[in-house]
Parts: C-alpha cells; structure tokens; sequence
C-alpha cells in the first residue's frame, strides 16, 4: 500500500486529490511541518528536501508533488492523458512545478508571512503570480482541461494552487480571470475534491504560527545550529 506523507497545503492537497480520484489505496501519515516533523532524521530519509508531500510505493520513494503525480499515473495509469498529449502535459507539468506554485508560494510568503513588508517583493511575486494565472487562463479560452479532452494530473496539479487563489492573489481571486474560474468552479465540482479536503482533518495538527513554526518553516532565514 503507498504510504502518503501529508500536511494539509496545497502540494500535498494535490497529491490527495488523485488518490481520492483514482480510488488507490494508501496509508496516510501525517507530517506536523509547524513542529518540525519534516526536519527529522527519518522523514528526510524519504524527502532529503524536507518537504511533504512525499510517498513511499513499496521500496519506492518519491518526492516532491509533481514527481508524484507522474509516477503514479504512469505506473498505474489513471489521469496520464494520451499518449499523442504528453510533451503538452510535460510542459503544463513544469510550468506549474517551476513558475506556477513557486511564484504562488513567494506572494503569499511575502504578502502574508515575511517579518518585514518589503514592496519590491511584495509587488514582483504578486505580478509573477498574476502573469503565470493570465498564461492559463489565455490557455483554458474554449477548453474544458488543461491539457487534452479529459481530467488528467496537469487539471490536478494546478486545482492545489489554484484553490488557493485569493490567499496568493488578494480578495478578488479569480474574477480577473473568467476562463479559469470556469475551469476551476467545473474541477472543484468533482466528488473527489470533496473528499480529498477532508483527508487528515481528522489529525490534530498544530496550528498557531509561532517561534516554533516560522524556524520549521522557514528555516534558512536562521542561522545552523
């Protein structure tokens, strides 16, 4: 059974979002990463990046939510799309990984987290954020998905951010952007999202961002002990 490493945010989320869709059965495990779980001896063992989500599939690990979603659409083929789709879904696949979720990260970092309110950082990963969203929505005019005719792990992998969008964008959210609203009104819809949001609310995570957490979350803004 695949062991499935989680906090509840956005990676993760997605990565809950295909189980939920494929029915795969998995053992969930929870990593407190307000506590500093991830930073620990064994959990890095699976992710060194100390990051969730990760999975272990038998000996297998794997890390780092794309990575995941990949492997298993390939290896158990559910939600990889068409074979004729795939240098499409690769591309989509990277520019969520590399453009899409980093950018989101910064702005809501930024915005919401950082010490200091710093303009400059502020307003350039906020206009990153809202370029990378003006990129799909240009892409999603006429289409039902992302890539191809049918759900697949590029619909998926974009819904874990894009649920977060008035947290990365600002109270608006999505109404800028009428083509992935649509798109993402018609994913959010689907049974499984339902049940892939109630995946691990039953754990007691911590949940006050305190001096504990900030170190556990943003550990490079301190110095090594």
């Amino acid at each position: 059974m695949i062991k499935f490493y989680f906090h509840h945010t956005p990676n993760p989320m997605k990565v809950a979002l295909f189980l939920e869709e494929t029915g795969l059965p998995y053992e969930l495990v929870p990593v407190d990463t307000l506590k500093g779980e991830q930073h620990t001896p064994e959990f890095k063992a699976i992710n060194p990046n100390a990051k969730a989500p990760a999975i272990m599939d038998g000996q297998t690990r794997v890390f780092d939510s794309n990575a995941i979603l990949m492997y298993l659409s390939e290896k158990y083929g559910k939600l990889a799309g068409k074979p004729e789709d795939r240098a499409e879904m690769l591309s989509w696949l990277m520019f969520i990984a590399s453009g899409l979720g980093p950018y989101s990260g910064q702005s809501v970092h930024f915005r919401h987290a950082a010490p200091e309110k710093l303009d400059y950082a502020i307003n350039r990963y906020l206009r990153e954020a809202q370029r990378h969203y003006e990129v799909l929505d240009t892409h999603l005019a006429g289409r039902e998905f992302i890539v191809g005719d049918e759900f697949t792990i590029a619909d998926v992998s974009a819904w874990g951010w894009i649920d977060k969008a008035t947290v990365v964008l600002g109270e608006e959210g999505l109404a800028p952007y009428p083509n992935l609203q649509r798109w993402f009104t018609r994913i959010d819809s689907r049974p499984a999202v339902e049940r892939a949001r109630k995946v691990g609310t039953d754990i007691n995570f911590k949940k006050e961002f305190d001096e504990q957490a900030r170190r556990a979350f943003f550990p490079s803004n301190y110095p090594k002990v």
